[in-house]
């Protein structure tokens, strides 16, 4: 491959659009820096379409360029601490069970980022995205899934009859969980999960079969860390995450 000295190279530059949100929705492609994300996807069978690595490091395979440091820097989001970048395509799938984490109005990237990984680790199938949801490709979700970006099945949603099984929407408030243990679980879940601020909004409420609340001393939790405790609850035995 070639070697870049120049931040004013046209494959730099390309990569610096894919920081901005309309290049990533028009072309597809997402980048990811480090070398352990760089890592995580090679393992996760997702090569990159195209690399930039600091020249002499050996990262990445034989679609990396070597890159002058100074130019990679100039093109990344963190600047000189970065040694390899990697293009990705977008991978979007359809909504599934049995666990399904849907996500309205969760603005943030990073709290995107950190469900994505909470979803990975307690094994749910999917992740979809509704209304008002950050990009998970954006660099910062990226970073904060730390490479589950490239192991869950991620899904758009515009229609909550999309969700596969019974909803279950996921109160933000100190409310006491209604416990109910002789019920069976439902063969397919949907978790809903609203933004910090306002919540899940009355339509998608309305389209619930169920809620569920996390017994907390304060007004809310964080929404990925309020998703993390569901999912924790919800895929250990007996769980308590159950209905109202």
């Amino acid at each position: 491959m070639t070697q870049i000295a120049s931040p004013q190279n046209p494959r730099l530059k390309a990569l610096r659009r894919l920081q901005g949100t309309r290049e990533r929705a028009r072309s597809g492609r997402f980048l990811a820096e480090g070398e352990d994300l760089i890592a995580t996807a090679e393992s996760a069978g997702r090569p990159a379409l195209e690399g930039f690595r600091v020249a002499g490091s050996g990262l990445g395979g034989e679609r990396f360029h070597d890159v002058e440091p100074q130019a990679l820097a100039a093109a990344s989001t963190l600047g000189s601490s970065t040694r390899v970048i990697g293009v990705y395509e977008q991978c979007w799938s359809t909504p599934a069970g049995p666990l399904c984490v849907y996500l309205h109005g969760v603005g943030d990237p990073g709290n995107v980022g950190t469900i994505l990984r909470s979803a990975q680790a307690f094994g749910a199938s999917s992740v979809a995205l509704g209304r008002g949801c950050a990009d998970p490709h954006s660099p910062k979700a990226v970073r904060a899934s730390m490479g589950a970006i490239f192991g869950v099945a991620i899904a758009r949603v515009d229609d909550l009859g999309e969700l596969p099984g019974e909803r279950i929407a996921l109160l933000a408030d100190a409310a006491q969980i209604l416990r109910r243990p002789e019920e069976e679980p439902a063969p397919s879940i949907t978790l809903l999960v609203g933004g910090e601020r306002d919540g899940l909004p009355a339509d998608v409420l309305a389209a619930c079969e169920r809620s569920a609340r996390i017994p907390i001393e304060t007004e809310s939790l964080n929404a990925a860390m309020a998703a993390t405790v569901a999912l924790y609850e919800m895929t250990r035995e007996p769980s308590r995450v159950t209905a109202s």
